[in-house]
């Protein structure tokens, strides 16, 4: 995939950039896949706001995505590489043998008319999902389980991969594109190769509409606001915002504040992210 310039016709125009849509081989979703997407505008069920700058937006489909990749040893045709409004990475379109379709996250290498398949005779080929058992040591994967038979939470996103360094008793040493090392139960699955759509960091939005399109909403500085408003309002003029760290509106610390509270998993983290090669 390609990123293509705007001719700088406008001034929102200089420096803007977006995709070519090369890869993508069909222009609607499947509409046995696709259900409603109810915008709440950061909402929750009693009305109050619990994300702030959210509203508006361009009207989408949530696409249904088969992240379990529980269909096992059954082939799925690739029928058509697609864009989802609601995630960087593309979707493929997978035809069974036995008539049913469903989506997945399009890994680089996956074209049209190409097989994949899920189980553990698999071949380690993209796209097609194994448990880390059965997977090579040193392979690059994504869509990793934390629990087997959840699905896929880890490793989703545009361009993503982590790569599978070891293999001791019945847990992997799996290195996550943070650079996080983790022990994950080999008995869960993954799918080889890296995600798609790997320019998605180089895309400038270049322009404030675009980012309305997105449904999110302008964000007013902390220092440009009161005392009551906010930790760093207030002064006369520009003014530092007078504290050691910045905060948040509700006076937490937010650079380098950590924010991990699960103890419970400490104990499978081989080494976190952040930490440099021992």
């Amino acid at each position: 995939m390609a990123v293509k310039k705007y001719k700088p016709v406008t001034p929102s125009l200089r420096g803007m950039t977006g995709y070519t849509f090369e890869e993508i081989t069909k222009d609607y979703p499947e509409r046995a896949l696709i259900v409603i997407r109810h915008n709440n505008a950061g909402r929750n069920t009693t009305g109050r706001i619990s994300i702030r700058h959210r509203g508006g937006g361009n009207r989408r489909f949530i696409r249904i995505v088969d992240f379990k990749r529980d269909k096992r040893d059954i082939p799925a045709r690739v029928a058509a590489i697609e864009y989802d409004p609601n995630r960087t990475a593309r979707l493929a379109l997978l035809n069974y043998a036995d008539g049913e379709k469903r989506y997945i996250v399009a890994p680089i290498e996956l074209r049209v008319d190409d097989i994949v398949m899920a189980g553990q005779t698999a071949d380690i080929r993209p796209g097609n999902s194994l448990p880390i058992a059965n997977i090579p040591v040193g392979t690059m994967i994504h869509n990793i389980e934390l629990y087997a038979g959840h699905g896929g939470q880890l490793v989703r996103s545009a361009g993503g991969a982590a790569q599978l360094l070891a293999k001791e008793g019945d847990y992997a040493h799996v290195r996550l594109p943070s650079g996080e090392v983790r022990l994950i139960r080999q008995v869960c699955y993954a799918t080889i190769g890296q995600v798609g759509n790997l320019d998605h960091g180089n895309i400038k939005l270049g322009k404030a509409g675009r980012k309305r399109h997105k449904g999110i909403r302008p964000t007013v500085r902390g220092s440009a606001m009161n005392p009551n408003d906010h930790p760093h309002g207030g002064g006369e003029g520009r003014q530092p915002i007078g504290m050691p760290g910045p905060k948040s509106p509700w006076g937490k610390p937010t650079l380098g504040y950590k924010t991990r509270r699960n103890k419970r998993t400490n104990k499978y983290i081989v080494r976190p992210r952040g930490k440099k090669n021992r």
